[in-house]
């Protein structure tokens, strides 16, 4: 498959706007490509190609996050986490930073809100939990994630554990 895509200028767009508004933006374009492409090809094809997809798109965009961000820290990448929290999107109740570890819940979540508030509420983990493991390895392949649960799923809080390797 041909990824000129990938040769485009640096993505500055969620610096610009904000994360909520980029998936919602992404989220009305998306559902009735899903929707249309289903019924030609299949709903669960169209559905592995585009999560596979998202998931390449994250992986460059953590890489480009780092690089703007000035660093691959955990610090560094604490602070982004203001583009996914403007417009109070995200509250967060952080438990543990320190150089090896960032530990936060996710208490409210505006995303969840937008895909229920949309009608697509079974399109929010695909669109937007499923980048999360892959946006923490382009930002740094040497941090892990580990994440039990997501308001997503219809759970109290999401469990975000990244660990910085020894």
């Amino acid at each position: 498959m041909d990824r000129q895509w990938k040769d485009a200028k640096p993505d500055n767009l969620t610096q610009q706007i904000g994360v909520l508004t980029r998936r919602e933006v992404e989220a009305r374009l998306l559902t009735p490509v899903i929707e249309a492409l289903g019924k030609s090809f299949g709903k669960a094809d169209v559905v592995k190609v585009i999560g596979d997809t998202i998931v390449e798109i994250a992986r460059g965009q953590g890489a480009e996050l780092a690089l703007a961000m000035g660093g691959d820290s955990l610090e560094h990448f604490m602070q982004s986490l203001q583009f996914w929290s403007q417009d109070n999107a995200l509250e967060l109740d952080v438990l543990k930073l320190d150089q090896q570890n960032l530990h936060f819940n996710v208490t409210k979540c505006r995303y969840a809100e937008m895909y229920q508030d949309l009608g697509m509420p079974e399109l929010g983990c695909l669109l937007s939990c499923n980048r999360d493991y892959a946006l923490i390895g382009g930002f740094n392949p040497n941090i892990e994630l580990v994440r039990t649960q997501t308001i997503m799923e219809g759970t109290t809080h999401c469990d975000f554990r990244y660990t910085l390797a020894r």
